[in-house]
């Protein structure tokens, strides 16, 4: 499991994968957790943030929230503010954002990497968000909760996620990661 900044490290360092630019991003994931505020979200030109990919047990469905402000259908996820322990950081997020409470962690380690550019508001700059996702598994029948973050929260066939996701290619790539399952 990954809880410290050590295990983190450590499990970049041993992390495989098929895909090239996740191989890119492990060298800067390295590079930033050799500063002591990378967990935070002042840290610039980016930090550390937290995902879960959630899945249905049949692994055809996938839950997604549709993110207020970047208007885009996302996985779950969100800063770690301080909080080192970026597992705890995933499960927190898929909580608040989708109200599910019965989350079934399938892989102890990273299930995915990706960094990605959020657009600038008023209050603060363009940065990169360095998200760790995680897989976690919930059922279709618990009730869901959309949170405030969020226009809509749906369970969305796995199959469809490139049109969906407008072909976002880390959308995609968990998609794909997930039909290997």
């Amino acid at each position: 499991m990954i809880t410290t900044r050590i295990e983190l490290i450590h499990a970049l360092e041993n992390y495989t994968t098929d895909y090239i630019e996740e191989k890119e991003f492990c060298i800067r994931f390295l590079d930033l957790l050799k500063s002591e505020r990378a967990y935070h979200r002042d840290h610039l030109p980016g930090h550390i943030t937290g995902s879960a990919w959630i899945i249905d047990e049949t692994k055809q469905y996938t839950l997604l929230t549709h993110h207020a402000k970047l208007n885009k259908w996302l996985q779950t996820g969100g800063h770690a503010d301080g909080d080192e322990n970026v597992l705890n950081v995933a499960l927190r997020e898929a909580e608040e954002e989708s109200g599910l409470k019965n989350f079934k962690l399938l892989q102890p380690t990273i299930f995915d990497l990706d960094i990605h550019l959020i657009p600038e508001r008023k209050d603060f700059p363009q940065h990169f968000h360095y998200d760790i996702r995680f897989l976690f598994e919930a059922s279709m029948k618990e009730q869901l909760i959309i949170s405030e973050e969020s226009h809509d929260l749906a369970w969305k066939k796995i199959d469809e996620i490139d049109v969906l996701t407008n072909h976002n290619p880390s959308m995609i790539r968990m998609a794909e990661k997930t039909k290997l399952l």
